[in-house]
């Protein structure tokens, strides 16, 4: 028995010592709506019945029976023990099983507002400037790129993989920090910590390294007390941490947004957003928030899979779970990418929505805050994402380039697909937009305001006019003498342009609608009924004046 206390004494610092370094490395969160901290609490008497069954044991070193199994003394504290793993498994279990939406389908598909939009109220034209026009990957292509020219830094940083899309000073970025590059770079550098972050212009592609007064010296990218998730253990022991991404505010200070799970249905079923920490990651200094005080410039408070998950709970569980899987009556699903959309110094995820037993068109499309979780849909039917894809890679086919997932655009009240085109090395060669009504009308251009105005004849051509301009577009007649004549081709339509002496306008003939307007050049007199538009009139009929 002497060697059996000694073994007791001896595990009880060892079983202090496993769930210490446990508790360091794995950081579980101290809240009941963690599934991690139970593994951790059901470890914990696991470990003290191998405390029990320790002195118990002995090897004996012989071959055929080489650990000899004693009878426990202590049966009863062995089977309380025992019957508490039991206990502790058995509410776990329940309790993830209590928390599906098998049986909560109804507190599911609440768990997300959804309201209905108007298009050309909630999304109007914006400036091109305002519009990302490169996606995450082409984003890490510019960001790769500048790192490579920076000699003072290349060999002891790299760029990290965040690349969080923001709205700064009402302009579309991307922002990552540089991160160590590997064990031995962060000891020699992490006195002064990471000393400069990258951030990318959406829509100019500008690229710029913003070199810090003061080095960021609590990042995911540091080790021990300073690694940011230890950092946040320590100060917030019950909160259980979600998304945390990268940030700066208007004046360019790095900060880390890190949201907080909130669980609303059973122990682990319906999570949301509870409150966020906002952590300097200079200074490491914290400051939480409720949901509804998050300050303005944060953008991402809501991750965008987070958003699209809870929205597909909304979308298909409207009759309950089983409906869901076998008669999918009034089932909406989202497609299958999304992407981002700067409104009102927001970002908003985008995504189509469309019937779960037909992936062959949208029934229409949704926009979600990532900083309020406000949703809102709109009922427009149209082509799917990756039908409007392949239409715009079709019209490039002799290039090989792949379009990037759409960004949805109000083209003159217009619902329309706009996408950029990459070649093989991820770089944007081309744009194109795609109606989403009929995406067999496709326009392409080398900048975006050429592939505007080819956009905008082609939807001229198919007869598509919006309330607005239906209104104003009554028929109005001239008479004048030709000035200058200049003759275009606009996806695969010949055009020509005419200036009469008489105004300053442009009069756009399509010739294949008014073939006679190849009889006549400059210095004759013509009488044109035409209706205006923004750029230019579009002519309906021309005809010699007598």
């Amino acid at each position: 028995m002497k060697n059996g206390k000694k073994k007791k004494l001896l595990l009880i610092p060892i079983i202090a010592i496993i769930l210490a370094v446990y508790y360091y490395i794995a950081l579980p969160a101290i809240n009941i709506h963690n599934a991690a901290i139970w593994k951790f609490i059901i470890l914990i008497p696991v470990l003290f019945l191998l405390y029990y069954a320790l002195p118990h044991i002995t090897f004996t070193g012989n071959k055929r029976k080489p650990i000899q199994i004693e009878k426990f003394h202590k049966a009863k504290t062995f089977k309380a023990i025992l019957a508490l793993i039991i206990v502790l498994a058995a509410v776990y279990f329940v309790g993830s099983a209590l928390s599906s939406p098998v049986i909560n389908a109804s507190k599911y598909q609440k768990l997300m507002k959804v309201e209905k939009g108007e298009f050309s109220e909630d999304i109007a034209q914006i400036s091109y400037d305002q519009i990302p026009l490169l996606d995450k990957d082409s984003a890490q292509i510019l960001g790769e790129r500048k790192m490579g020219s920076l000699v003072d830094l290349a060999s002891q940083f790299e760029v990290a993989n965040q690349y969080t899309q923001i709205n700064y000073n009402d302009n579309p970025v991307r922002v990552t920090p540089l991160k160590y590059a590997g064990i031995i770079k962060w000891f020699t550098n992490r006195k002064n910590g990471i000393p400069a972050y990258i951030k990318i212009d959406m829509a100019t592609q500008k690229t710029e390294l913003i070199r810090l007064d003061e080095g960021m010296k609590y990042t995911i990218y540091d080790h021990f007390g300073r690694n940011l998730y230890r950092h946040l253990r320590f100060k917030y022991p019950t909160y259980m941490f979600d998304d945390i991404s990268f940030e700066v505010d208007e004046e360019g200070t790095p900060f880390w947004i890190c949201s907080t799970k909130k669980y609303n249905i059973g122990l682990f079923g319906g999570q949301t957003i509870g409150n966020v920490v906002l952590c300097n990651a200079v200074t490491g200094e914290c400051t939480d928030y409720k949901i509804d005080e998050v300050p303005t410039w944060v953008d991402r408070v809501y991750s965008a899979e987070l958003l699209v998950s809870l929205y597909d709970y909304y979308g298909t569980l409207k009759h309950g779970f089983l409906n869901s899987i076998l008669g999918q009556k009034d089932c909406l699903a989202t497609t299958n990418g999304y992407n981002y959309l700067a409104l009102n110094d927001d970002v908003w995820v985008y995504t189509g929505v469309t019937s779960i037993t037909s992936d062959q068109s949208n029934v229409g499309f949704v926009l979600m805050n990532q900083r309020t979780m406000e949703t809102k849909y709109y009922e427009i039917e149209g082509a799917i994402e990756d039908s409007a894809m392949s239409s715009a890679e079709g019209k490039v086919q002799n290039l090989g380039y792949t379009a990037t997932f759409p960004l949805l655009l109000n083209i003159e009240q217009e619902p329309t697909y706009f996408m950029a085109l990459k070649d093989a090395s991820g770089l944007v060669k081309k744009y194109a937009m795609v109606n989403v009504h009929n995406y067999q009308i496709v326009a392409t251009g080398d900048s975006v305001n050429e592939c505007e105005q080819t956009y905008k004849s082609l939807m001229s051509d198919n007869g598509i006019q919006n309330e607005d301009e239906s209104v104003a577009a009554e028929k109005k007649m001239i008479t004048g003498t030709i000035k200058k004549i200049a003759e275009g081709v606009i996806e695969g339509n010949s055009h020509y342009y005419l200036l009469l002496n008489e105004s300053d306008r442009i009069y756009d003939v399509t010739v294949s609608a008014n073939l006679a307007v190849i009889r006549y050049n400059v210095g004759d007199s013509i009488t044109l009924e035409y209706t205006e538009g923004k750029d230019k009139c579009t002519v309906l009929s021309i005809s010699e004046t007598q």
